[in-house]
């Protein structure tokens, strides 16, 4: 009777586990058989997948002999966030409430959305050693994220140590999200030795989850900020390919270039303090021009934390901390809040010498609401229009 009991509770054990959902899911490698390739004419970057994987992942941007992925021209839509004085979302205004700015120029508006698409919005989570006594609440601030999406907003999953982990691809199902996140583990890549390469995983993000998506698409970066893999300093020429090193190596720009290619804003939390010169209204006062600069050794801002204000400086972002939140729902509510109410303003670009388009390379942006002077707007800095056809 007991051998009967025994193996009717074995075998009923066995029927209920094969009713539950697995959550074993292994995630996908994003850097693995990739291999990174500039152009030694434009210095532009791109991804290659030098092979596919057992488990049939291939590389981030580009298969073999293919172009890198570029930026429509004939349209450039620029996404802002305005916020009120008091940082709140500032929805209700109309195409005409807004100038827009090429080089300098002033363009006509010819495309104007009230953010009445849906979002793209990448979690980015830092899953490294340094990052072990934040990366409880760094989930619980993920997850408050998820609850303040819209319903029609759609979330990807992405992890990192030394190498990037796609946990889940976009998704608008909440619970799948939420599982995504749970499988973020700091423990489970102590073993992936290496440091932290955090830029690393924004560009391959970047490249592999928003390859043809459009309307607004934002990443949402939760880390540290202490990026072991392009030597940053305060010098601002650490910020692109240097003599002496491989040419075939990712840089800051090449980042702020994909991200700028692709219209992706990226929000950023970080899990440090908030350094003492480092207010919303510095921050502001510093939107035109690089921060990056020896001087800001002598105002204590710690480089990591400044390659972070940076980073949001040129995506069109925010920056927070997240120990300075009185709640984290709170922060992510105001997030998800500037997410949803995000305008894109579409404008022609001036032709270039061909008159086929933009010029190849950098030109700046400025976006006014010159109705109400006291609004704070934030965009990315500049476009780019890569020069490989």
């Amino acid at each position: 009777m007991l051998l009967l009991a025994a193996l009717w509770t074995s075998a009923a054990a066995s029927a209920l586990d094969a009713q539950q959902p697995k959550s074993t899911k292994q995630p996908r490698q994003l850097d693995r058989g990739i291999r990174w390739q500039r152009d030694p004419a434009t210095g532009e970057l791109t991804t290659i997948a030098a092979a596919v994987s057992p488990n049939g992942a291939k590389g981030s941007d580009a298969a073999p002999g293919s172009p890198p992925m570029q930026v429509v021209t004939q349209m450039v839509p620029v996404t802002c966030v305005v916020s009120a004085a008091d940082g709140s979302a500032l929805p209700g205004l109309a195409r005409e409430d807004f100038h827009v700015f090429e080089d300098g120029v002033a363009r006509p508006i010819a495309y104007f959305d009230a953010s009445t698409s849906p979002a793209s919005v990448a979690l980015v989570i830092d899953a490294s050693p340094s990052v072990l006594r934040d990366s409880e609440a760094m989930k619980q601030a993920a997850d408050a994220l998820i609850a303040a999406l819209a319903p029609l907003d759609q979330a990807a999953v992405v992890d990192f140590s030394a190498h990037t982990y796609l946990q889940l691809p976009f998704s608008d199902v909440r619970e799948q999200i939420r599982r995504a996140v749970d499988r973020v583990d700091v423990r489970a890549l102590l073993g992936d030795t290496g440091g932290s390469n955090i830029y690393q995983s924004v560009y391959l993000a970047a490249g592999e989850l928003f390859r043809g998506r459009s309307g607004r698409k934002a990443i949402l970066l939760l880390t540290d900020g202490q990026d072991s893999g392009l030597g940053l300093t305060y010098d601002p020429a650490s910020m692109a390919p240097r003599p002496g090193q491989p040419a075939d190596r990712l840089t800051f720009d090449d980042l702020a270039r994909k991200l700028a290619a692709e219209d992706i804003q990226v929000f950023v939390v970080s899990t440090e303090n908030r350094p003492r010169v480092m207010t919303p209204e510095w921050l502001d006062e510093h939107s035109v021009a690089t921060l990056i600069s020896p001087a800001a050794r002598t105002l204590a801002i710690p480089p990591y934390t400044l390659y972070l204000a940076e980073l949001v400086r040129r995506s069109g972002g925010q920056l927070y901390f997240l120990r300075e939140a009185e709640t984290m729902a709170d922060t992510f509510r105001k997030i998800a809040e500037k997410i949803r109410a995000e305008y894109t303003l579409g404008f022609y670009p001036a032709p270039g010498t061909s008159g086929m388009g933009a010029r190849p390379g950098w030109h700046s942006l400025r976006v006014e609401v010159p109705s109400d002077p006291g609004t704070r707007i934030f965009h990315r800095a500049a476009y780019y229009v890569p020069a490989t056809p």
